[in-house]
């Protein structure tokens, strides 16, 4: 072996050598920083524990864990079993009637755990939110899953309507007027209507053939329809209610009617004949109404017995119960929703409002929310 390789194999074992220093010193540095990193961390918390023993004030999860309620910086702060619920809220800000500063503080009270989110309705989210769950009215609720965790989800269900993995809450119900309406009824196939399609003012009537407000109000629609048939149409929706057993039949026979082109003529009958029928059980008084009328009483009878038209009626519910009406009557002259046996003059004002709305007129309700006169309780 010549001196030149044993030169050359002694300066391989000290790059060897070498190397395995550096790595060696390598991982030392790395040992000695997670030793601080972990020791930091220790010093930490064991600041906190030891502020905590010394302040009272300290905020390790340790100490949290042993209590329910603790304060600081003039705060108190409340632990809760229940989950945090996201309710992003829809609104108008320029709308004085969707303030829900009032909602919010109720909502707080009976939910604590929740984080509201404004969202304006005009905003690119807001309408995508909008178009999404098919909202119609402002202010809108929209909670996350989570709210299926809380009490006040088990106790108020009823006041949740589920949309892909959130819920929607039916203000409404819950007693929140719409503070502004984002779509209106439409006159559908099928409705029953006295005027011109091209009417300025258009008057959708959600009503019930058991219901005694109805009866009121379906009398002062009769005279208005023969005042402003040129420049008024009436739209009539079925709204009868689950607590009236006979109302669904009366409405199933006042379709049969519509079909011989006695639509009007047959609800006059019904209504001025409600104390009569009310309490019957089966449809034999609305057939018999049906022959006096002179009415094809074989196609009639036929048309109620097989419920020919209860699509049509289960198609009004569903677009009634989309605005939030639950009771009856409830009407919208144009975008002007009111509740309520009203009267003759207090629904010509409305229509004259509408027709004309530069005019002044101070007996006009306001747009947009349910009117002084008090809807009835649950259509009764």
């Amino acid at each position: 072996m010549t001196d030149e390789t044993i030169d050359y194999e002694e300066e391989l074992e000290k790059e060897s050598k070498k190397e395995k220093k550096g790595k060696h010193h390598k991982k030392m540095q790395n040992m000695i920083s997670a030793i601080i990193l972990l020791a930091g961390l220790f010093i930490g918390s064991l600041f906190v524990d030891t502020a905590q023993f010394f302040k009272g004030n300290g905020f390790s999860t340790k100490n949290l864990s042993k209590s329910d309620i603790f304060e600081a910086n003039n705060k108190t702060w409340v632990a809760y079993s229940e989950p945090a619920v996201v309710a992003q809220i829809i609104n108008d800000d320029s709308c004085e009637k969707c303030d829900v500063s009032e909602a919010v503080v109720w909502l707080r009270r009976v939910l604590p755990t929740v984080s509201t989110q404004k969202i304006a309705y005009d905003s690119k989210e807001g309408k995508q939110l909008i178009d999404k769950y098919q909202i119609k009215t402002l202010p809108a609720f929209v909670f996350d899953g989570d709210i299926v965790k809380t009490d006040f989800y088990s106790q108020a269900q009823v006041l949740f309507e589920q949309k892909d993995s959130n819920y929607v809450l039916k203000t409404q119900e819950l007693g929140l007027p719409a503070g502004k309406y984002l779509a209106l009824p439409q006159m559908n196939e099928g409705d029953a209507v006295s005027g011109s399609a091209e009417a300025k003012v258009k008057v959708f009537i959600f009503s019930d053939y058991q219901c005694p407000y109805c009866k009121l109000l379906f009398t002062t629609l009769r005279t208005l329809m023969t005042q402003y048939k040129d420049t008024v149409l009436f739209d009539y929706k079925h709204l009868p209610l689950d607590f009236h057993p006979q109302a669904g039949p009366a409405a199933l026979a006042a379709a049969c009617a519509q079909e011989q082109g006695k639509f009007w003529e047959y609800s006059d009958k019904l209504y001025a004949t409600q104390a009569e029928w009310t309490n019957t059980k089966d449809t034999v008084k609305f057939k018999d109404y049906a022959r006096l009328m002179g009415l094809n009483a074989a196609t009639f009878n036929k048309c109620l017995d097989d419920k020919k038209y209860q699509s049509k009626i289960d198609a009004d519910k569903s677009e009634g119960a989309s605005f939030g009406i639950s009771g009856t009557p409830a009407l919208f002259i144009n975008d002007d929703f009111q509740t309520g046996a009203i009267s003759v003059d207090q629904l010509k004002a409305s229509i004259e409002a509408q027709l004309n709305p530069g005019s002044q007129n101070t007996t006009q309700p306001s747009n947009n929310q349910p009117q002084s006169t008090p809807a009835p309780v649950q259509g009764q």
